[in-house]
């Protein structure tokens, strides 16, 4: 097969999904095992992309050149394989887990909702392998569309004002951020291409480099950089595998793969180092990390707890970045593919507990480990790898993003880093601490989903693998930073 065959093999897998899903809608077992199965495909489809950037090969796709330098194009890059990886892996274990789910909890339309899952696998996978920024920004905002009807999948009151604080933050940051700095990016440079060192240095005076790095970090709403961080808690009201797609294999790893993509491949990181634009991107993003953490502590509701908790991770890959410094960058991009594992694991779990025992306030949950061992078990697991614990894969990413912090002479992100693990200690483990330790305040009949028990036990374990093969990650992750 040709390089740009994986692309299509990859993009056009969910895409058919898409399509299929609403045909088999009086043929369930069909209907559900399309995403598993279209999972599987886009997953080996991106293994093979993946070695062949490995190894060197340009793994490039043109759909539509409109002229010199604009085109709707796939060119995969390290960092997109990395990002390709995680979506099409993490399908696998979402679509079987929202089965289990969905039945469970005797959702409605379910038809709709696996339809739109896949679309917006689909569109995750396009972003990850976009050549350029307008391809990035075409398939960025057919991901918000596509979210949109998962968010507000339920249909009552709550679910429509959430879908709609949900796309007037994201639109509208794409609207009056993003599409003006792409602009500016074209009419400067006369490509929106991407370049592996950057295509700004030598074309936009030094001075103007804060506004347009201003215009991109919060025009990617979906970064969720306060104060545009609201649509990600609002968000919650959706079912749990549609908050999984949210925090770990979709919506908000766009959002800082397109941070980490634009100051990698857009600015490039000599450039940005040299002129010393990014002091106030990295204050940000440490402000973000503190204080959604803080507000996590004091949210009952457990999938609120761990939205607050997303918003706080994913300022670790926005630091990370805006420290450019080769190791930082290392670690922001290792943090993509570690928080993604952990983060689905915890809101796995968080799903089938309401599944299984109606459970939904972490007040509700004192004396329930014995109950779901199993759960709590993976709870505490996934809770090590985002604090950061060997043998934990997220100990890597922050390591990464440390030592980086100490190249790029900014001593008090350490500090920052140091506070934001302790308090990720402490509104995490509080969880599974209060489920075993703790006397059991209310009886509740449980009921097991093999389906959503699988899935999780798996995302856990799949944590502490990652840690032992990290090669293959930090492989990628030094062919981002390489010359």
């Amino acid at each position: 097969m040709m390089p740009s065959d994986f692309i299509y093999l990859s993009i056009l897998t969910p895409l058919i999904v898409f399509l299929i899903t609403p045909l088999l809608k009086n043929f369930t077992v069909q209907r559900d095992l399309l995403g598993p199965i279209g999972g599987v495909i886009s997953f080996f489809s991106s293994i093979n992309i993946t070695n062949l950037v490995l190894e060197g090969k340009e793994v490039k796709l043109t759909i539509i050149n409109i002229s010199d330098g604009l085109s709707i194009s796939f060119n995969v890059y390290p960092l997109g394989a990395i990002f390709g990886l995680v979506a099409s892996g993490l399908w696998i274990l979402a679509s079987i887990y929202s089965i289990g789910y969905m039945r469970g909890n005797k959702e409605l339309n379910q038809t709709r909702f696996f339809s739109f899952y896949a679309i917006s696998i689909f569109a995750a996978l396009c972003i990850a392998y976009s050549g350029n920024l307008l391809t990035l920004f075409i398939f960025y905002e057919i991901l918000t569309f596509s979210t949109y009807p998962l968010v507000a999948h339920k249909q009552d009151d709550l679910s429509k004002k959430s879908g709609r604080l949900y796309m007037g933050i994201l639109v509208g940051t794409s609207v009056v951020f993003l599409l003006p700095a792409i602009i500016i990016v074209w009419v400067t440079t006369g490509t929106l291409d991407f370049a592996k060192n950057g295509i700004l240095d030598g074309q936009l005076e030094e001075k103007y480099i804060p506004f347009l790095l201003f215009l991109f970090a919060f025009g990617i709403g979906k970064a969720a950089l306060m104060p545009f961080h609201k649509w990600l808690p609002a968000a919650m009201v959706a079912p749990t595998p549609v908050s999984a797609l949210l925090h770990a294999v979709a919506v908000v790893k766009a959002g800082v793969f397109s941070i980490l993509v634009v100051i990698v491949n857009v600015f490039g990181i000599d450039f940005l180092s040299k002129t010393q634009s990014t002091f106030w991107l990295i204050c940000l993003a440490c402000f973000t990390l503190l204080l959604s953490s803080i507000i996590a502590i004091y949210k009952d509701d457990l999938k609120a707890r761990l939205a607050y908790s997303t918003i706080s991770q994913l300022s670790y890959v926005v630091l990370g970045a805006a420290l450019v410094s080769n190791l930082a960058v290392q670690g922001a991009s290792m943090h993509i593919v570690m928080h993604a594992v952990g983060k689905i694991t915890l809101f796995f779990v968080a799903g089938a507990i309401y599944v299984s025992a109606h459970l939904s306030k972490i007040s509700e949950l004192d004396g329930q480990g014995k109950s779901m061992p199993l759960l709590f078990f993976a709870f505490f697991v996934g809770s090590l790898s985002i604090i950061g614990v060997p043998p934990m894969g997220g100990s890597w990413s922050k390591f990464y993003l440390m030592i980086g912090a100490v190249e790029s002479d900014y001593f008090f992100v350490i500090a920052v880093l140091c506070i934001s693990t302790l308090l990720n200690v402490y509104y995490l483990l509080e969880i599974p601490a209060r489920a075993f330790f703790k006397e059991k305040i209310r009886e509740v009949k449980v009921e097991n989903h093999p389906l959503m028990i699988i899935p999780t036990l798996f995302a856990a374990i799949l944590t502490v693998i990652i840690f032992f093969y990290i090669e293959p990650i930090k492989n990628l992750t030094n062919l981002i930073t390489s010359n």
